[in-house]
């Protein structure tokens, strides 16, 4: 009879452009499974250090943070590596709880600015910018630690005992004319639209092939991605894209609560957080506010 069928295409052989976002030519990438596999490809690729690269974003070179490579890549995306610049440091006072500053993490051992509140402290600070990586708090490195750690370190400093922040900026161009009259797409186009394919990454286990997410799931996604923010201090759209899938399963807010212990247990979330995920996901208020 015929072969056995071959596997499920959880490896596909797919062939990615990059560039490093300060210039360079642009290179080929294809065969990794999650985002460190792909940083080591692209160091490969323009002979750096894995290490030098502080987060990727899809089809512009600019620190763009609506564009940042979460967990999936659109078969059409071009994606661009930003690269480790200048370190800095920088003193800050805590005068009140709350910094004003939004983490995200690059999955490999980088937590990085994603967003800083207006008027809030860190924004009164000209010097720290979206973008830059924490590389320590007060000479105590944080390299390798998830977000939500460094999220929750910032939180419990001390007021009023000021203490000092070592930030990685990325790579900035010294001459961008006439670098980027090229385009490989329209611009302003992020995400591929849905109903295309992405290449779904995971922490774990093998990339897969999927249908891009349907817009009412990139909704309850981007809700949850909110509401991690305003109870943790961190974005990250990966995580929000695997707390919605929890959701999508969970008949109840308990086993919700359950399958996310499971799953991300390091985590430790407030109970009406994890009851507002839930009605995000699974009793979406729809126009009738």
């Amino acid at each position: 009879g015929p072969a056995a069928p071959r596997a499920p295409r959880a490896r596909p052989r797919l062939v990615f452009h990059t560039q490093l976002a300060h210039g360079s030519p642009t290179g080929r990438i294809e065969g990794f499974t999650n985002v460190k596999e792909l940083y080591a490809k692209i160091a490969e690729v323009f002979d750096i250090s894995p290490t030098e690269i502080l987060f990727c974003t899809l089809n512009t070179h600019k620190v763009d943070m609506q564009k940042l490579l979460g967990g999936q890549i659109g078969l059409e995306d071009f994606i661009f590596a930003h690269v480790r610049g200048e370190t800095k440091e920088v003193e800050v006072t805590k005068t009140e709880d709350a910094l004003g500053l939004t983490i995200t993490d690059n999955g490999a051992g980088y937590a990085f600015i994603k967003r800083i509140k207006e008027g809030s402290i860190i924004n009164r600070l000209q010097t720290v910018c979206v973008g830059d990586s924490i590389e320590a708090i007060n000479d105590h490195t944080i390299v390798g630690c998830r977000h939500y750690e460094v999220a929750r370190m910032l939180r419990e400093l001390p007021r009023a005992q000021p203490f000092t922040l070592r930030l990685v900026q990325p790579k900035k161009a010294f001459d961008m004319i006439g670098q980027r009259t090229r385009t490989s797409k329209s611009p302003g186009e992020g995400r591929v639209a849905s109903g295309k394919e992405t290449l779904r990454l995971r922490t774990q286990g093998p990339a897969v092939l999927e249908e891009g997410p349907s817009p009412s799931e990139e909704e309850a996604a981007r809700q949850v991605d909110d509401l991690l923010e305003s109870y943790m201090g961190i974005r990250d759209s990966e995580l929000a894209s695997t707390m919605v899938e929890a959701a999508k399963g969970s008949p109840s807010v308990a086993q919700l609560a359950q399958g996310l212990d499971s799953v991300l247990g390091e985590f430790a979330f407030p109970q009406e957080f994890v009851a507002e995920v839930w009605a995000a996901v699974c009793h979406p208020k729809g126009d009738k506010e």
